[in-house]
This record gives structure tokens, sequence and C-alpha cells, in this order.
């Protein structure tokens, strides 16, 4: 079976090249500043793993398919900010183009064999209760199988 951290790492990385912007793992992403590494500027991504789904043989066979689920949250100050950072998280995932990804996911001894959009927001941003942080949230599940 894929281990999960590498499909982890590698779908980041696709969503800060999709989108431009910065993409932490379970938490606030960090750049570089002057003073060193200090919290994201506005808009950025978050990715949080879910709960997976394995198919094909026994768990303890390498050879098991496994489905790993991850929610993207988009986070900036406006609801117009947020959804233009949805929709490039959501065609860097799971657009296509001339019938291939638009993006590619490359994971170290593993192919990719499916990418499904799960869960998006729809257009309903949800706003902190200071006004300032504004998120929107979709959920993917990416589906592999060892290379």
């Amino acid at each position: 079976m894929t281990a999960r951290l590498p499909v982890t790492r590698a779908l980041a990385a696709l969503v800060e090249k999709a989108t431009g912007r910065p993409c932490g793992i379970g938490e606030l992403p960090r750049v570089e500043g002057k003073s060193g590494w200090e919290a994201a500027p506005a808009p950025y991504t978050v990715l949080d793993s879910l709960p997976a789904e394995f198919g094909g043989p026994p768990l303890w066979d390498w050879h098991a398919d496994a489905a790993w689920s991850y929610q993207i949250t988009s986070v900036g100050e406006r609801g117009d900010q947020v959804e233009w950072l949805a929709d490039r998280v959501r065609s860097g995932v799971v657009g296509r183009t001339h019938g291939r990804w638009a993006h590619e996911l490359l994971i170290p001894e593993s192919r990719v064999i499916d990418r499904e959009l799960t869960y998006d927001a729809g257009g309903e941003p949800s706003v902190s209760a200071a006004g300032a942080i504004v998120s929107y949230v979709q959920r993917v599940t990416i589906t592999v199988t060892p290379a």
C-alpha cells in the first residue's frame, strides 16, 4: 500500500503550484521573511488529512490501492479572494486539459489512478466572528496504486 506522507507532500506542492500561493500541511503556512520564518500573508491554503478508504488485496499486501482524502481550506480576507483561490485549487487538483490532468501529481513509487472533488463549499465562505478571516472548504480524494 502506498504511504500517505508522499501523497500529502505531492498534493501540497500541486496546490502551491496551481494557486501561486503558500499551502500549509495541517497548519498556517510559513514563508521566509527578513526576520526568518513567519506566517504567510493571506490568501493561502491549508491541507488537512481526512479518513481514508482502502481497496484491493489485504492491507499487509503492498499492492493494495489507497484512497487518501484531504480537506483544502482557502483562507483570505474577503469572500471574492477565497472564491478565486478555491477556483484555482479546483482547477489545479481536478482540472483537465485535452483529456489529461491540468497538473501532474507525481508520487514516488506510486501511480495516481483517480482524483475526485468530493465536497465544495459552493460559494458559501465562512466568516470569522471578527470578520477579518474568510475561508472556503473543499474536500478531495486521491486514489493511488503502487507503481
